[in-house]
């Protein structure tokens, strides 16, 4: 199936994208999106995981702490200990429940913290041969992520400030073609408007 996928800066808008686009849409979708967790002082502490429930009156389901500057271990990303157990206990069940249900997969985000479980990366590729996946990807080279990609049923749109709403109307546009009846020719351009 095809994946569309956003990518870009720290701090470019990928997640609020996400957000805005499923709003838009308002179609049935699972997975988990990522959003920044703040101490008193307004200082990034980590980030925190949300799953989607489309079964759930606001499409939300559990919330759990992915990283912090706080957590102890063997996983860091930079300032951050990462919950590789809570990414999959929480966020991957969540896809698992997308796929299972055929719902368009969300995830925000593909990137270093997720990638270092294994079970995540599979995950992924369950959702890739079954679904369609919509979220956000790390910039970044990284080999599993490099691999996504380059697929040739992945869409990859790069969010910068300047470019937001051009990106938010293609991104539409792909996802509403991907999904519709029939939808399963990987390669989604015939059905897309001329300039996309």
């Amino acid at each position: 199936m095809a994946a569309i996928l956003i990518t870009g800066r720290p701090g470019s808008g990928k997640t609020t994208l996400v957000r805005r686009v499923l709003e838009t849409l308002d179609m049935p979708a699972g997975g988990f999106y990522t959003r920044e967790t703040r101490g008193p002082d307004g200082r990034r502490t980590g980030f925190e995981l949300v799953t989607l429930d489309a079964s759930l009156p606001d499409g939300q389901g559990q919330v759990a702490t992915l990283a912090h500057v706080g957590i102890r271990g063997p996983y860091r990303v930079g300032r951050y200990g990462v919950d590789v157990a809570a990414l999959e206990q929480v966020g991957v069940p969540a896809i698992e429940r997308a796929v299972a249900s055929g719902h368009l997969v969300v995830i925000d985000e593909i990137g270093k913290m997720e990638l270092l479980s294994t079970t995540f990366r599979r995950a992924v590729a369950e959702a890739l041969r079954r679904c369609v996946l919509f979220g956000t990807i790390m910039q970044a080279a990284h080999p599993f992520a490099d691999e996504l990609k380059a697929r040739p049923d992945t869409f990859v749109f790069e969010l910068t400030e300047a470019n937001r709403d051009q990106v938010r109307a293609q991104v539409e546009a792909r996802l509403r073609a991907a999904v519709a009846p029939g939808s399963e020719d990987p390669d989604l351009r015939s059905s897309l408007p001329t300039g996309f």
